[in-house]
């Protein structure tokens, strides 16, 4: 019986590991694709804001 808690206590703490490691990764995944998303997102900004004065869309003021 005592073996029985222990195996079933690694199991679990092995699957815990399992799945923190799998969460951490998707996590710091989805971080670095928010910053290069925001960085090209900015690039993009800056460079129509400096260009885009020939644009017929653009509101002259």
């Amino acid at each position: 019986m005592f073996w029985k808690i222990v195996g079933g206590l690694i199991v679990a703490w092995i699957a815990f590991m399992v799945l923190g490691a799998v969460i951490g990764f998707v996590f710091k995944a989805v971080l670095w694709i928010a910053i290069i998303g925001g960085v090209a997102f900015l690039a993009t900004a800056g460079y129509r804001a400096i260009s885009g004065k020939k644009d017929p869309r653009r509101i002259n003021r």
